[in-house]
């Protein structure tokens, strides 16, 4: 038994068209975003960003800023 393997551009093609007829495309396009890669270096940004903050402080500013979207 062999298996036939397309190329990977082949088959990101069909993957995707799947996904639009399925979810939509503003949906299909959601879901690809996680797949992408970021950029800079998170763990020592985020080491910069909340050096002076206890947990607490961070979800205490987080519901802040929910509130105020509201």
């Amino acid at each position: 038994m062999s298996a036939h393997i397309q190329p990977l551009s082949k088959l990101n093609q069909q993957v995707t068209d799947a996904l639009i007829r399925e979810v939509g495309i503003v949906d299909t396009i959601r879901f690809l975003n996680q797949f992408r890669s970021g950029y800079g270096d998170y763990t020592t940004e985020r080491e910069v960003l909340f050096q002076d903050m206890t947990t607490k402080d961070i979800i205490s500013a987080i519901k802040a800023h929910r509130k105020e979207k509201e």
